[in-house]
């Protein structure tokens, strides 16, 4: 019985594995890229002190939230586009890449109104006035990138539905070592340039940020690869009715974002309630938590294309051995992760920073952060999994239901009611993201049961050119 099962779990799972490894692998370094150069821009901010550090926190965490809107509506272009790549319906492909264009530039013109004006908000949440001194200038200029990297993101999901995710990557890169280098040479003032601080940041993100859809639409042009896509792409009208298509997909997915990084927000906010030792810490940790969550992102970018390919073809069965292949492989990644942040949890903040408060507090938050990157992992693929299905509004009443409800009054409780500090913030995280990954999990496994059962085999792969 056991030598049965082991030879149905290779037969079912193993031809999965290195195909989604091979989608997931160009994700997993365009996200080292941007996770690098957080951590650059961490490194590099935090020698000019902490509270230059605390305010690049406190800045990132209110942008962040604006613009994950236009990125949702970027990532619906994904399940859209790999649904007709799948059926097997090029023009489609470059049809749904222009309808993203139009929604997310509209989206990102709203967002940057919207987000200057937050910035007359600033100074009145409860941070020290040097720090929102500080973060206000930067803020502005990522603002004003907003725009150009919406652009870049509906072409780069556009190439994932389609299954090549090394294009986006090579330009990611190549935009990530351009920031890396703009971020020494105006936070310092090197090779005769003013010394910017952290406004010098925040320019070299803006910088990389208009160069990305540049390159990618060169490339777009130019390479012969693109061609069929082009040709529907020129050819396609803009329609009212498609566009609001891709909002449907696109909304909810931002909001379920917005839901999860206001929560990691409101923690960064809540730790500078604290003290500004305690911010810098959190940004740290979040920092390091960032560069492992890259193949969680990448892998759940892998889930979105192979789930919504074996939509569009029909093919239920490779559809759930895909989507459960995906979670072995997350679950052993965090796994180890967890026991190198634990592991290295006293040595590893010493890269950042050389106050021994900060230092102290980012060892105990590692601990836990360790452990959380296990369930922050399976929600991701799960969550991954579901879009490719363009199942998106039960996702994010799970993420408003674990985050809003659960998470960050357990965050506030544990931290300010019992007293327990910095820690507190991030055992409510663990709890939310323990309660996601299971609410994820039951609704895969319905809305599969569901859409299988309703649709016969094949029923989605008409042949279309």
């Amino acid at each position: 019985m056991l030598r049965y099962l082991k030879k149905s779990f290779y037969h079912d799972y193993s031809p999965h594995y290195w195909p989604n490894f091979k989608l997931a692998l160009p994700v997993v370094l365009s996200q080292a890229g941007q996770m690098v150069v957080g951590l650059a821009d961490t490194i590099m901010v935090g020698q000019l002190g902490a509270t230059e550090l605390a305010a690049v926190s406190f800045a990132n965490s209110i942008f962040t939230i604006g613009l994950v809107v236009n990125i949702g509506l970027a990532i619906a272009v994904t399940p859209l586009v790999g649904k007709a790549h799948g059926a097997n319906k090029p023009k489609k492909c470059g049809y749904w890449l222009k309808q993203g264009l139009v929604a997310n530039f509209i989206f990102a013109l709203l967002q940057i109104v919207l987000m200057f004006g937050v910035s007359f908000t600033m100074p009145f949440m409860g941070q020290e006035s040097a720090v929102v001194q500080a973060a206000i200038p930067y803020y502005l200029i990522l603002v004003s990138s907003i725009l150009p990297f919406s652009i870049f993101m509906v072409f780069k999901q556009f190439s994932e539905g389609i299954a090549n995710t090394r294009i986006a990557m090579v330009i990611t890169l190549v935009a990530n070592i351009t920031n890396i280098a703009l971020n020494y040479i105006l936070i310092f003032g090197k090779a005769g340039f003013p010394q910017l601080g952290i406004d010098g940041a925040g320019w070299a993100t803006l910088i990389s940020r208009i160069l990305m859809p540049l390159a990618f639409i060169i490339v777009f042009i130019r390479l012969p690869f693109f061609e069929l896509y082009k040709a529907s792409f020129k050819k396609a009208k803009i329609r009212f009715k498609e566009i609001v298509s891709v909002i449907k997909v696109g909304v909810p997915i931002g909001g379920q974002m917005v839901i999860e990084v206001f929560a990691f927000s409101m923690g960064a906010i809540m730790m500078g309630w604290i003290n500004q030792e305690s911010m810098a810490a959190h940004q740290i940790v979040i920092s390091m938590a960032s560069v492992t969550y890259m193949m969680s992102m990448g892998l759940s970018a892998a889930a979105t294309i192979k789930v919504s390919n074996y939509l569009g073809a029909g093919d239920w069965s490779n559809l759930k051995h895909s989507a459960y292949a995906i979670i072995h492989k997350v679950i052993i990644f965090m796994f180890f992760t967890a026991i190198l942040f634990i592991g290295l949890r006293n040595f590893l903040p010493t890269l950042f920073v050389d106050d021994v408060n900060v230092i102290n507090i980012a060892a105990t938050l590692m601990v836990v952060a360790g452990i959380f990157q296990l369930f922050d992992g399976l929600q991701a693929v799960w969550l991954g999994a579901l879009r490719g299905l363009e199942d998106v509004r039960m996702p994010t009443v799970i993420a408003f239901i674990t985050w809003i409800i659960l998470a960050l009054p357990i965050s506030y409780i544990c931290t300010f009611v019992l007293n327990m500090g910095p820690i507190g913030v991030w055992l409510g995280y663990l709890f939310g993201l323990f309660a996601g990954s299971i609410l994820l999990h039951i609704r895969f496994a319905q809305m599969y049961r569901k859409m299988s059962n309703n649709t016969p085999l094949g029923a989605n792969s008409e042949k279309s050119s």
